[in-house]
């Protein structure tokens, strides 16, 4: 069975969203061009943080993409990695703070 649920090929045609609803589709790439256009933080910088972004959220095609365009930048593969360390380190800190939710639930049913 060759069928999965993340096609590469999709990546490709992420500027056909806008079939179904080419208005909003318009609106949110003009967003997505500024966003990512030198600012505040360059080109450069936004790359390397969308492929942190993209390991956290785990999306497949966001990371292909954005691998590609940091190497692409300039980032190298140790820099790459350490913005995904990051990602994970700030990913499992969200998991573990939740802790404290439980902790205080099982205070609460304990009592």
């Amino acid at each position: 069975m060759n069928e999965h649920y993340y096609n590469a090929k999709d990546l490709s045609q992420f500027a056909n969203v806008g079939d179904l609803q080419q208005g909003l589709a318009d609106k949110f790439f003009s967003y997505y061009g500024e966003v990512f256009k030198d600012s505040e933080l360059t080109a450069r910088e936004k790359s390397l943080i969308a492929l942190a972004v993209a390991h956290a959220v785990q999306c497949p095609y966001c990371i292909d993409a954005y691998s590609t365009d940091a190497v692409e930048k300039g980032w190298s593969g140790p820099q790459m990695m350490e913005a995904v360390h990051v990602a994970c380190a700030i990913r499992g800190g969200a998991s573990l703070v939740h802790g404290v939710q439980m902790m205080n639930k099982v205070k609460e049913i304990s009592m």
